[in-house]
C-alpha cells in the first residue's frame, strides 16, 4: 500500500492504493491529488502516503467503502448499512448507494423504518422514501413506540402524517405527536408549540367525537400543543355538521380510524 487512514474514535489504520481510490471516486482523487500537490510545492502537514485522519467514521463503515471501491460489491449488515448509505453519498459513489438502499429494503424492521425514512429524505432516495412509508401504514401502532419515531425531524414527521393510509387512529397519532413534541423539545430546547408546528397541521381533529375533543382542548391547555384555532375549526365542524372552513385532507379517516357516527357528515363519500 502506498496510503494510509486512520478511521474512528478507535484510530483503527486502513491501508489501501492511491491508484484504485483515485481511478474509482472522484473525491478520494481529489484529496489525495491536493496533498500531492502540497508537497511538490511546499511542506504539508501530511505526507503524500498519509496518514489521513477521519474520525467521523466508524472503521467498519469506512471498510465496507473501501472494500466496494476493490471489488464493486459491498458486505452490509442493519448495524451500518444507513452510515455505509451516508458515506456513499458523500464520495458521490452512486453505485454502492444503491447497493445500501436495495439492503435496507431487503432488512427494513420496525426500529429502524423511521431512521431509514429520515436518511431517505436527507439524500432524497424518493424510492427508499415510498418504501419506508408503505412499511409504516402497514405496521404504525408499533413505529409509533420506537425510538426513531421519536427522533424523526418535524418536516418528516409532517410528512407520514399527510398519509390516509396510516394504521392507527387518530386519537393514538394525537397522543404519539404529543410524545414527540416532548422529546423534540427538550433535544431543542425550544418550546412544545414551537417545535410541533408543522407535524400538528395534519393531524385531523374533526375525525374525533365531541367527547374526545373536549379532553383533547383540556390536555392542550397545559402544553399549547395544537392552535386553538385547529380546535375551533374542529368543534365548528361538529356544530355545522360538514367540514367548514377545514381542509378537506383532515376531515377525510384514516385506514386505521374507528368510525364514528359524525363521520358521514364529515365524508361527502361515507354512507
Amino acid at each position: 500500500s502506498d496510503v494510509t487512514f486512520v478511521v474512528g474514535q478507535e484510530q483503527k489504520k486502513v491501508f489501501a492504493h492511491r491508484c484504485v481510490l483515485a481511478c474509482r471516486c472522484q473525491a478520494f482523487r481529489g484529496m489525495l491529488d491536493q496533498e500531492l500537490a502540497g508537497s511538490e510545492d511546499a511542506p504539508s502537514s501530511v505526507p503524500p502516503q498519509g496518514p489521513f485522519i477521519l474520525g467521523n467514521v466508524q472503521p467498519e463503515v469506512f471498510l465496507a467503502v473501501i472494500e466496494f471501491l476493490y471489488t464493486n460489491s459491498v458486505t452490509l449488515n442493519s448495524r451500518i448499512a444507513l452510515e455505509v448509505l451516508t458515506s456513499s453519498v458523500e464520495y458521490g459513489l452512486q453505485d454502492l448507494c444503491e447497493l445500501c438502499v436495495k439492503f435496507i429494503k431487503d432488512t427494513l424492521s420496525v426500529e429502524q423504518v423511521c431512521e431509514a425514512l429520515q436518511a431517505a429524505v436527507t439524500y432524497g432516495q424518493a424510492d427508499l422514501q415510498q418504501h419506508c412509508l408503505a412499511f409504516i401504514e402497514g405496521c404504525t401502532a408499533a413505529v409509533l413506540r420506537t425510538q426513531g419515531f421519536h427522533e424523526l425531524s418535524d418536516v418528516v414527521l409532517a410528512q407520514v402524517l399527510r398519509s390516509d393510509r396510516l394504521a392507527v387512529d387518530e386519537l393514538d397519532l394525537v397522543q404519539a405527536v404529543r410524545e414527540w413534541a416532548y422529546v423534540s423539545s427538550a433535544v431543542l430546547e425550544r418550546p412544545v408549540p414551537e417545535v410541533a408546528t408543522l407535524p400538528v397541521q395534519e393531524l385531523r381533529l374533526p375525525l374525533l367525537a365531541p367527547s374526545e375533543l373536549a379532553t383533547l382542548e383540556s390536555h392542550n391547555q397545559r402544553d399549547l400543543l395544537i392552535p386553538v384555532e385547529s380546535i375551533a375549526a374542529a368543534w365548528r365542524a361538529h356544530a355545522l355538521r360538514k367540514g367548514s372552513g377545514v381542509p378537506s385532507r383532515l376531515c377525510r379517516p384514516r385506514r386505521g380510524t374507528r368510525p364514528r357516527d359524525h363521520h358521514r357528515h364529515l365524508d361527502p363519500q361515507a354512507k
